[in-house]
C-alpha cells in the first residue's frame, strides 16, 4: 500500500453524497482505500452502499446499526484502519457531504513533510477562522492570527482532518462520551498535552453544502459536551463558571422568549443541565434524536 492515506467517511441516510465523498477522495492519488461508516441508515440505503463498496475493492464498508454519533463511529473507521496489516501513515476524516477540492490531500501532505511534531492537520473551509478553546466558553472560532500556509489551532474541524497514526496511537481515539460536537476539541488538546502539534492548512479547501443548521438536539449537545471539556481539561472551577453561564442563558431566554425555536431550544439546555448534574454523557435523550 504506497499512497499514505485511508479515508474514513461517516455516513447517515444520504448514500448519493457520500459516494460522491468516497469518488473524490478515492481520485486522489494520495488515498490509498476509503472505509465508509454507516451510522443505522435503513436497510434498503444500507444495501445501496454495499452494492457501491461491492464493486471497488478500495471500499469498505462498516455498519454500526444504530446511530452511534460522529466520534464513536469515526472510531469504528480508525480501529479499522489501525488493525490493517499495513496501516497508511494518516488516515483522513470526514462526514459524507463534503467536498474537498482536487490536490487538496497532496497539498496537505506536502506542507508537513518535514513536520513529524505534526500530528493533526485540519482543511480550510474558507472562512478565514481559526478553531481554538476558550478556558470558559469551550471551542469557538476566532479570526486567523496569521496568512501562512500552516497556522497552529487548537484542535482540527470534522469537516476534513488528517491525523497522523502514531499521534492517535499514542493519544488514543475520541472519547466517546461526547457523541458528537467537542470531540475534535477534545481530542486537539489531548494531542496538544503529549506535544503534538495541530495546525490549519490555509488554502486546502473543503466545502460543506449541507451544513447542519441550529436544533435542540445541537444545542444540547453543545451545552453538555462544553460542560464535560471544561472539567476535563481545565478543571471543576472553569466549568463550574460554564455550567453558571449555562443558567444565566437558559433564565434570561425564559424571561424573554422571542420564538417558537427558542423555546424548544431551552428545553433543549434544561435537558442539558439535567444530564450535567446526573453526569450522564453518551447518547442523547430519545426524545432529541431525529
Amino acid at each position: 500500500m504506497n499512497a499514505p492515506v485511508t479515508a474514513v467517511i461517516v455516513h447517515w441516510r444520504q448514500p448519493e453524497s457520500c459516494m460522491d465523498t468516497v469518488d473524490r477522495c478515492l481520485a486522489e492519488p494520495e488515498v490509498a482505500n476509503a472505509i465508509v461508516v454507516d451510522n443505522g441508515s435503513p436497510a434498503d440505503v444500507l444495501s445501496r452502499l454495499q452494492r457501491f463498496a461491492d464493486n471497488d475493492e478500495r471500499v469498505h464498508l462498516i455498519a454500526v446499526g444504530s446511530n452511534s454519533g460522529f466520534g464513536p463511529a469515526a472510531n469504528r473507521g480508525f480501529e479499522e484502519w489501525l488493525s490493517a496489516r499495513e496501516p497508511t501513515e494518516w488516515a483522513a476524516l470526514a462526514p459524507h457531504d463534503v467536498i474537498p477540492d482536487a490536490g487538496i490531500f497532496g497539498r496537505m501532505l506536502a506542507a508537513v513533510a518535514d513536520r513529524p511534531d505534526v500530528g493533526m492537520i485540519s482543511a480550510d473551509v474558507g472562512d478565514g477562522m481559526r478553531p481554538r478553546v476558550d478556558h470558559v466558553f469551550g471551542p469557538i472560532l476566532e479570526p486567523a492570527l496569521s496568512t501562512d500556509e500552516l497556522e497552529p489551532v487548537d484542535y482540527a474541524h470534522g469537516t476534513l482532518l488528517l491525523a497522523r497514526r502514531q499521534c492517535l496511537v499514542e493519544i488514543g481515539l475520541f472519547d466517546e462520551r461526547y457523541f458528537a460536537y467537542d470531540e475534535e476539541a477534545d481530542l486537539g488538546l489531548r494531542a496538544k498535552s503529549a506535544g503534538w502539534m495541530t495546525v490549519l492548512h490555509r488554502g486546502a479547501r473543503v466545502r460543506n453544502p449541507t451544513v447542519s443548521t441550529p436544533t435542540p438536539l445541537i444545542d444540547y449537545l453543545k451545552e453538555r459536551n462544553t460542560i464535560l471539556l471544561q472539567r476535563v481539561h481545565f478543571g471543576r472551577r472553569k466549568a463550574a463558571m460554564r455550567f453558571a453561564l449555562m443558567l444565566w442563558q437558559l433564565g434570561w431566554g425564559a424571561v424573554r422568549p422571542s420564538s417558537r425555536v427558542e423555546e424548544w431550544s431551552a428545553r433543549a439546555r434544561v435537558l442539558a443541565i439535567r444530564d450535567v448534574i446526573r453526569r450522564r454523557w453518551g447518547p442523547p435523550p430519545p426524545s432529541l434524536l431525529p
